[in-house]
């Protein structure tokens, strides 16, 4: 069971990018002008890539910030993680 939790920590959100990419590929062209950050997000800060795509469409302000610190805290978290 913790095995299966483990692949899913670690694949749920990089699947997600590239289902939500090829269902909704004019969000991501909006948000970033060319397929070399998504695919770096993809590689390093999933979670923070998916919280931007998420949010970037109205701009940045306020509360974005917010849900842009809670994306990359549970980046750094999971590689912290993984490091014990």
């Amino acid at each position: 069971m913790c095995l299966l939790f483990a692949i899913f920590v670690l694949l749920g959100p990089r699947a997600l990018i590239v289902f939500w990419w090829l269902a909704e590929p004019q969000r991501w062209a909006l948000t970033f002008q060319t397929a070399f950050v998504p695919v770096l997000g993809l590689l390093f800060v999933p979670w923070t890539t998916v919280m931007y795509v998420l949010v970037f469409p109205g701009g940045i302000e306020g509360l974005d910030w917010l849900w842009l610190g809670i994306g990359l805290v549970t980046d750094v978290a999971s590689y912290g993680s993984s490091a014990s």
